[in-house]
């Protein structure tokens, strides 16, 4: 019940027909123009009235219209409004005029000035005050039955000053409500696309790393087969079945890699690991390379995401030696640290111009080390060869 009640509350208060701000003001200054006006002419007697000469007669009317009427840009130029209000107060009870309700308009302005006006001149709102107060100590002096009213309109001017300081605080608040709300909502869009982007850089990789494997074992047999054909065809059946076997392996890992695009589970294949380290090496022996392999058994599961990582740097090594080696003995080196993993790729060949360390797939490593807070380092070997190092940390990616 309540709930709906708040709704229709919420609903009548969007659709109530609202006055336009500056439809406001006006209404409010020429409602205090004549209860200013009308007000002094019902509080003041006959006798303040008979003191004055025709001109103060007009004048102290002109002085209460003027107040009223100033109000109409009091949200524009609040502080030039108030300072004009208590000019024309102080103006007002200096020349003796019959007193009333002609403090409204002050105390409209110093309200608007404490809520509206900028802070920064806070100083002449102060000046005013004690204008405005040292008029009405005077007035009161000089006319003692109107002490009362002194204290009342000090108390009154308080508690609009604090007024105006609560609605500019509220609005303060609000204003920066809505900034940190605006905030969060650009970190969540931020880290949104952080996210894609970083989707999409593992996509590459996993492309990148699984077509370029492919594509290496296969044009080294293709390139074999177009050596032995005339001269020995009964190799050519085995170079081509290693030609389809390693094509139809790179099609599922692409077809498991690209399967995170759609919404389904289903028909992914397993991620990669180094439990198929025997696999890639026995592709890079086929493909000419003399491979070894030290691999020892985990001392424990690995974490999936350092588990692949390791698996796509064997991979991406064992591809550039296929490219860029020559026939050459390779060594594959996995060690299980206390705290880390680490995978050493050597070779003794003589073809550097792919390594270099500059290359997209060696990028393409130390970006999968950083992601996971290790480092890569891969270049050249003094003696000849090329060696691929990595440093995998087992705690942060468990």
């Amino acid at each position: 019940m309540s709930l709906t009640g708040g709704y229709d509350r919420a609903m009548t208060a969007l659709y109530r027909p609202r006055l336009p701000v500056w439809a406001q003001d006006l209404l409010l200054a020429v409602f205090v123009a004549f209860m200013q006006v009308q007000g002094t002419r019902q509080i003041a007697t006959q006798e303040q009235f008979d003191r004055l000469s025709v001109v103060g007669v007009y004048a102290h009317a002109v002085l209460l219209v003027l107040s009223g009427l100033i109000l109409v840009v009091r949200r524009r130029w609040p502080l030039q409004v108030f300072v004009f209000e208590v000019a024309t107060s102080v103006m007002y009870y200096g020349s003796g005029y019959p007193d009333g309700p002609n403090w409204v308009g002050v105390f409209i302005a110093l309200y608007t000035v404490t809520a509206y006006g900028d802070l920064r001149w806070a100083w002449v709102v102060r000046a005013g005050l004690v204008t405005l107060v040292g008029g009405w100590v005077v007035a009161a002096v000089m006319y003692p039955p109107d002490i009362g009213w002194l204290a009342f309109r000090i108390g009154t001017a308080t508690m609009a000053a604090v007024l105006g300081a609560s609605v500019r605080m509220r609005r303060e608040l609000a204003a920066e409500a809505q900034e940190r709300a605006e905030r969060a909502e650009r970190t969540r869009e931020e880290e949104a696309r952080r996210r894609v982007d970083a989707e999409r850089l593992h996509i590459a990789r996993e492309v990148h790393d699984t077509v370029a494997h492919a594509i290496a074992v296969i044009n080294v047999q293709a390139g074999v087969t177009a050596h032995v054909l005339d001269k020995r065809p009964e190799q050519v059946r085995e170079t081509l079945r290693t030609i389809e076997l390693t094509s139809a392996r790179a099609l599922r890992e692409l077809r498991a890699t690209l399967g995170v695009l759609r919404d389904t589970e289903d028909g992914r294949a397993p991620t990669p690991g180094l439990d198929r380290v025997e696999e890639l090496a026995g592709l890079a022996r086929e493909a000419g390379l003399d491979v070894k392999v030290d691999v020892a058994a985990p001392p424990r599961e690995l974490p999936s995401a350092v588990d692949q990582a390791a698996y796509r740097i064997l991979q991406e090594s064992i591809t550039n030696a296929i490219r860029h080696a020559g026939p050459a003995r390779v060594t594959v080196e996995v060690q299980y640290q206390p705290s880390d993993l680490r995978i050493r790729v050597t070779d003794d060949g003589s073809g550097c111009d792919g390594g270099g360390g500059a290359g997209r797939g060696i990028e393409g490593m130390r970006e999968r080390c950083a992601l996971l807070g290790g480092d890569l380092t891969a270049g050249p070997r003094t003696g000849g060869g090329f060696e691929v190092y990595a440093r995998l940390p087992l705690a942060d990616a468990a």
